[in-house]
């Protein structure tokens, strides 16, 4: 692990605005010019069975290049045992910051002793994203944070990349600063749209920093080492399922091929990462959450012959996390 002194994050208090981005980070990786490179994400790995096996099938029979493990849940050391014998799999940890359902809850890594303002009365993570900036340290969030590295490396692994669970580390500049400094210091890539971020700009809400401060912050990751995305795309979680094809597989998978087909059709060229939910979702895990069919049809979308097709016809390259690291080494500094 190396270890920077993180006086570069001061870049946060004091955003410069910068030219249009020259190249791509797609072509300083060494992408060619004008290509859409896309990493497939899974969400949520971990967090239950459906979740583990949603991810499996995704990346082994489908497009899925990437997933990121919820460490503070029961279901982690289920897909450790699968990485044992699969230890190529592009694997990262979804820093977890709330338990947001009702049945089935967690609590933080570190311990509620030493995060107690990360954790309701009851000793779970708060349930929202409000409750956490409302009531949480930095201090403690970086530890928590921390502790969920360093179980997904005690397990034996090397973590491909860190993002965030329902966007709770880019809520506030305090906790985007812990985030940041966490990546750079164990020079573990951080998902971040430092690039032309033209699609996360137009999502409602995505993000609270506009495209020159976006750009400031992957400047400031690049020349810390480590790769940044050209952008980011999240808005699968909002595309729900209608009542009148609940339970017909064919029609859900339909549906959500046709929703990425549109998606990639309008990103700019660059490295963009594309957020799913892919679950083998069934009846339990409706006891877990009601977002069984959108999450089920993100796994069935990947799986589609159809959206295969389509990105090979449009030359679209897959990639991983890892071999964004890997290409970032290569670069230099």
């Amino acid at each position: 692990m190396r270890t920077k002194t993180i006086g570069i994050l001061a870049v946060l208090g004091a955003f410069l605005a910068l030219p249009s981005l020259a190249q791509t980070y797609a072509e300083r990786l060494g992408y060619p010019k004008g290509a859409k490179v896309i990493i497939f994400h899974v969400d949520d790995t971990g967090m239950s069975y459906e979740a583990n096996e949603g991810t499996i099938l995704s990346m082994e029979q489908g497009l899925s290049t990437s997933c990121s493990i919820m460490m503070p849940c029961s279901w982690v050391p289920d897909y450790f045992d699968y990485l044992k014998d699969y230890p190529q799999v592009d694997s990262g940890v979804h820093l977890t910051l709330t338990s947001e359902w009702k049945g089935y809850r967690w609590g933080p890594v570190a311990g509620k002793p030493t995060t107690p303002t990360l954790v309701d009365p009851q000793g779970y993570l708060w349930p929202s994203v409000r409750d956490v900036v409302q009531h949480g340290d930095p201090e403690e969030l970086y530890r928590e944070i921390k502790a969920q590295v360093d179980k997904f490396i005690s397990m034996g692994f090397q973590p491909t990349h860190l993002d965030s669970h329902m966007g709770t580390l880019f809520a506030s500049e305090a906790f985007l600063k812990k985030y940041l400094q966490l990546g750079v210091e164990y020079q573990i890539p951080v998902m971040f749209p430092g690039g032309h971020a033209t699609w996360i700009q137009q999502e409602s809400n995505a993000s609270n920093l506009n495209v020159e401060q976006l750009q400031a912050i992957g400047k400031m990751l690049w020349e810390a080492g480590l790769p940044v995305l050209d952008d980011l795309h999240t808005d699968s979680y909002s595309w729900k399922i209608d009542p009148s094809i609940e339970g017909d597989d064919n029609k859900i998978q339909a549906y959500k091929t046709a929703k990425f087909i549109e998606t990639i059709q309008t990103l700019q060229p660059g490295v963009t990462q594309i957020i799913t939910h892919a679950t083998n979702s069934t009846p339990h895990f409706e006891r877990i959450s009601p977002s069984g069919s959108l999450r089920k049809g993100d796994m069935l979308a990947m799986m589609d012959p159809k959206l295969k097709e389509f990105i090979e016809s449009e030359g679209v390259i897959l990639t991983t996390w890892r071999e964004l690291m890997e290409r970032r080494k290569k670069v230099g500094y």
